[in-house]
């Protein structure tokens, strides 16, 4: 029997045999070879001599039998006699290095000898000295695993490489290529100065020498398909014979990397030139973000959104996360409205963004992302409606499911039944309750921005933001105000304990970060919540009454002098509160489910022996450790350095377009926390230095009317809410749920993220509490002790005095 296994394995195959398992062990140059030959690119056909085949001496006796069969069937077949003969290493064109000229090829053999010797340097060539050199530098300690490609020899007349976006400035617009002629290998080891070219998107441009500009054209259409198939900007090597396009190798391009393995460092501003915001994501998750956090969040949500290949709504910008304003804009390119009016109808939800900066769009085609979108948008639009028609079956179940998984999860008492839970029951799980977030509980903000739009123009700002408050019902409160509300009827006796902590235990200011501990595991957190409540003397339930009171005064108005528009909008105005308690509650579910995944993170960190140090790790390598793969754990060390480094800088600014270096921009005094941009003509020090000169007045949007005046008070994390006194003014970067507690102490709110329907703002006007949000830079701008006069209805916040 054993024998007979033996005999089944394959020490080749031919490129068109690999099946989706053998390409990892084809190697990095190997493994995509074989990929784009089976997508029909014009890539020369191959076969692939895998790591199993070598010994340390070489290739096995065994391994070069089948290697002569496959080769005398492959002549005969392919008509091929001439063969180049490459390295594929393991850890080659991977994530960690390129490796690009550092293992030996040889070209122009023939015979099986030749071949037989060509393998022999290609498979020695990783024990040479640049290559260990080479390694060192990027951090990999371990012996190279080697597989070879005997590849049809292309006798190139002209040979070069071309990169599909500028490697420098990171713009997806540009294509910058060079060549050379005859041979390429000069040109990759970099003996020869080539000649350049460039290609413009989206209609392939042509710029430099007459002799390319046909070619140039050819290679353009494939380079665009071979980015979009690939799903990221690509290092392409090509070569042109008897007036034919060959396609030789396609890696990722190595400084468009967002990714560092090793030290864990994630940075979506290299791989294009987006303009980014961290509003709406930066309150959701103000933490620096963990691996184990991110890579959960990239596979429950933005991998199931993502509908153009490679770009992704939200990024990751050195730990903190930024929504992708690009990738709106491109959806608004389709639909052939311009940017700049693009950006006005949603930043409602995302901000304003600042006057100047640009607004960069992908640059491909109309007709390239209709076709994308069509192909992609599918498949969400299916998983959204299944959502949507299962919601009142499904969304029930989810408290019983996790009270299920919180039992289940102390019995797993070894790696492999962890590993089941979360393939088989968790998993499945997760994507169930991403998509009922993205289902019917989606377009809450979208149709409550919409409604304040129209109601702005026939009512003004200050009565159509009292008209979007009073969002909790007789019967239903509106989750963000649970907390604070809920404390009262602790202490009124309407509410136990245990219900409370059950229904908002599992809510805090970091309840995006799994890592963090919930308010739950802390078993004085509610008694000290309790007594601030009972010292501050506030009457919460009357302050919503009040609320309540000037939003029935309102819409009075409102039925009065515009009866019809008003008796149909007031419709509207119920279902929005529907749809913000539904979606809250979602929310609100869906962090419970997060607690209940921090719980199993601690079990395989219990049974693995890893303890918390398991949160630097990704989804995927845990995976690995519970399968038996231990490899990913010598990175640990380095990606707490990581995480320490970007704990120690100032939160990003608001906006963010093009490469963002935050060691070097925490470095300059004269840092703008507004915006950023890599352009010369903003956000450069001159700008910064007129910035940083004090102003009298600030301005945002107006989250919640009515005018406040008072002391300002500074809060870089709600930990600081202890100082916090009643009737100051509440200045923070953003707020979360996990802030309600201290909103009713407030004589007015201030934050730098955040939009009309946003947490500070929604909060804010149940509370009936004056608020100006999304002013880009009140905590630097203001101190504590400032005195000021916050105007919620226009926006604007008066610096009356400074401390």
């Amino acid at each position: 029997m054993v024998n007979n296994l033996k005999k089944m394995v394959s020490f080749c195959k031919e490129f068109s045999e690999l099946s989706e398992q053998d390409f990892i062990s084809a190697g990095g140059k190997g493994g995509m070879l074989a990929k784009l030959y089976q997508l029909k690119y014009p890539v020369p056909p191959g076969l692939i001599v895998f790591p199993e085949s070598f010994n340390s001496d070489g290739l096995r006796p065994d391994a070069w039998e089948e290697v002569k069969i496959k080769l005398k069937h492959f002549k005969k077949l392919k008509g091929v006699s001439n063969f180049a003969v490459r390295s594929s290493a393991l850890s080659e064109d991977s994530d960690l290095a390129s490796f690009a000229g550092e293992f030996e090829t040889v070209l122009n053999v023939e015979s099986l000898t030749e071949i037989w010797d060509a393998i022999g340097v290609v498979f020695t060539s990783r024990l040479s000295a640049r290559v260990q050199t080479y390694s060192r530098e990027k951090g990999i300690d371990k012996e190279h695993q080697i597989a070879v490609v005997i590849q049809k020899m292309v006798p190139a007349e002209v040979s070069g490489v071309l990169f599909t976006a500028d490697p420098i400035s990171a713009d997806r617009s540009l294509m910058v290529g060079n060549y050379t002629r005859g041979l390429g290998e000069k040109l990759v080891s970099g003996d020869v100065n080539p000649d350049v070219f460039h290609l413009t998107k989206p209609k392939g441009e042509y710029k430099g020498p007459a002799e390319m500009a046909k070619m140039g054209k050819k290679l353009f259409k494939l380079a665009v398909k071979i980015e979009l198939q690939l799903a990221f900007p690509q290092d392409i090597e090509w070569a042109v014979a008897n007036n034919s396009l060959f396609i030789l190798q396609s890696r990722p391009i190595s400084t468009l990397k967002s990714y560092n393995p090793i030290t864990g460092e994630w940075n979506d501003s290299m791989g294009a030139r987006y303009l980014w915001t961290s509003n709406n994501t930066g309150e959701g998750m103000e933490d620096i973000v963990l691996p184990f956090s991110w890579s959960y969040m990239q596979k429950s949500f933005i991998d199931l959104v993502r509908i153009i290949p490679g770009i992704a709504p939200i990024g990751n910008i050195c730990g903190r996360l930024y929504f992708n304003i690009s990738y709106m804009l491109t959806m608004f390119k389709i639909m052939g409205k311009d940017p700049e009016k693009a950006a006005e109808e949603f930043s409602e939800m995302l901000g304003k963004v600042p006057k100047g900066m640009s607004m960069p769009t992908l640059p491909y085609s109309k007709l390239t992302l209709i076709k994308m979108l069509a192909k992609n948008a599918k498949s969400i639009k299916k998983n959204k409606a299944k959502a949507t028609k299962n919601y009142s079956i499904n969304f029930p179940l989810v408290p019983k499911i996790c009270a299920g998984f919180f039992e289940k999860i102390p019995q797993l008492d070894t790696k492999d039944k962890l590993k089941d839970f979360w393939l088989e029951e968790f998993f499945p799980w997760a994507l169930k309750i991403r998509w009922m977030m993205l289902g019917p509980s989606s377009k809450s903000m979208e149709h409550t921005s919409k409604l304040r739009t129209k109601l702005k123009k026939i009512v003004g700002e200050e009565n159509a933001t009292i008209l979007i408050s009073n969002l909790s019902s007789d019967t239903e409160l509106l989750d963000s105000m649970g907390p604070i509300v809920g404390l009262s009827r602790v202490i009124k006796g309407t509410l136990s304990r245990q219900e409370y902590l059950y229904n908002y235990g599992h809510r805090s200011a970091h309840e995006g970060d799994i890592s963090t501990p919930r308010p739950i595991e802390d078993p004085k957190w509610l008694d000290k919540q309790l007594a601030e409540f009972k010292r501050s003397n506030i009457d919460v339930e009357k302050m919503m009454e009040d609320q309540k009171q000037r939003y029935q005064s309102v819409l009075k108005q409102f039925q009065t002098e515009f009866p019809k528009i008003a008796k149909k909008m007031h419709k509207d105005l119920l279902q929005i509160a529907s749809n913000s308690r539904m979606r809250e509650k979602m929310r609100s579910e869906s962090v419970r489910f997060g607690f209940v995944l921090r719980k199993f993170a601690l079990k395989v960190g219990e049974i693995t022996g890893l303890g918390e140090d398991l949160f630097y790790l990704t989804i995927d390598e845990m995976l690995e450790i519970l399968s038996g793969n231990e490899s990913s754990l010598q990175y640990i060390p380095a990606r707490k350095k990581t995480h320490a480094k970007y704990n120690a800088l100032h939160p990003y600014p608001v906006y963010i377009c093009g490469k963002f270096d935050p060691e070097a921009w925490h470095s300059n005094p004269q840092r703008r926390t507004d915006f950023y941009s890599d352009e010369d003509e903003i956000g450069s020090i001159s700008n910064g230095v007129e910035y940083m000169s004090k102003r009298s007045h600030l301005t945002g949007f107006s989250g919640s009317s009515g005018v406040g005046e008072g002391r300002v008070r500074v809060l870089n994390g709600v930990e600081e809410g202890d100082t916090f006194q009643p009737g100051e003014i509440l200045v923070a970067k953003s707020t979360n749920i996990g802030w309600t507690l201290l909103f009713p102490r407030a004589a007015a709110i201030i934050t730098d993220i955040g939009a009309p329907l946003s947490h500070a703002s929604i909060v804010a006007r149940e509370l009936g509490i004056p608020a100006v949000v999304g002013t880009n830079d009140a905590t630097i701008e203001l101190n504590t002790g400032d005195f000021v006069k916050v105007n919620g209805t226009l926006g604007i916040v008066e610096i009356i005095a400074r401390a």
